[in-house]
């Protein structure tokens, strides 16, 4: 397998129109690749700037999540903590959660975050909604976001060889006027529900809106967790 490295868009481009596969997501394919063969031409962006980017209101996609600081929301920096060990978070990186993971836990702070991805194809970069993302798995350059008010993020423990454990994001956005957002994501297994409702003047005017969005199918066990969150991150809020 010969690992293209390039370091401009223009280099990458070039190398997706030759062929190249995505790398991103190594640590978990590596296996199957062993087993069934790997690629002639592969592409990694760990040499490209805009991948490695990190700071306010975006993060590369080749970035490893031991250095997601708190540069970014707190519902992003905590859930990249929790995923895997030490060693995990020092080789995955973002757009291999994403894209080449089936946890993705990434993504219900993305979706909370309403983040758009920035993606590359061999014709030029362009903007995508997460939705396609998880769909197309195409080439991920990187995430952008407004940032929150205020934002959480909650996993509960896990059992080896399990179901994957809940986990519960949310975030407080600022909206027209005075009037501010609430986004909920969860996953429940390998399902991930969202929900976002405007914040009402009373914390349980705002709950009973998030039942009424997808997040109404979720069971009560996951509801014990989202509640005190939910009800933790609106007291940042001026509910209008």
């Amino acid at each position: 397998m010969l690992l293209r490295l390039p370091t401009s868009v223009p280099e990458a481009q070039e190398c997706l129109a030759e062929g190249a596969v995505p790398i991103g997501g190594a640590t978990l394919v590596w296996a199957t690749w062993q087993r069934d063969g790997f690629p002639e031409l592969a592409i990694s962006l760990r040499e490209l700037p805009e991948a490695n980017a990190i700071g306010a209101g975006t993060v590369g996609s080749a970035v490893v999540l031991h250095r997601i600081d708190d540069r970014v929301p707190d519902t992003l920096r905590l859930a990249a903590a929790t995923v895997g060990t030490g060693a995990v978070r020092r080789t995955a990186t973002v757009g291999g959660n994403l894209v080449g993971s089936t946890l993705r836990c990434l993504l219900p702070p993305a979706l909370v975050l309403d983040a758009r991805a920035t993606v590359l194809e061999s014709d030029g970069v362009r903007e995508a909604d997460l939705a396609e993302v998880i769909a197309k798995r195409p080439l991920l350059l990187g995430l952008r976001w407004h940032t929150p008010i205020a934002s959480a993020y909650r996993k509960l423990p896990g059992e080896a060889g399990g179901a994957p454990p809940l986990v519960v994001a949310s975030a407080l956005h600022a909206g027209d006027g005075t009037r501010q957002r609430l986004r909920v994501a969860v996953r429940d297994g390998y399902d991930v529900l969202s929900g976002t409702v405007p914040v009402g003047a009373d914390a349980e005017d705002t709950l009973d809106a998030l039942r009424g969005t997808a997040l109404g199918d979720l069971p009560a066990a996951a509801w014990d967790v989202a509640r005190p969150q939910v009800l933790g991150l609106l007291e940042h809020g001026t509910p209008a």
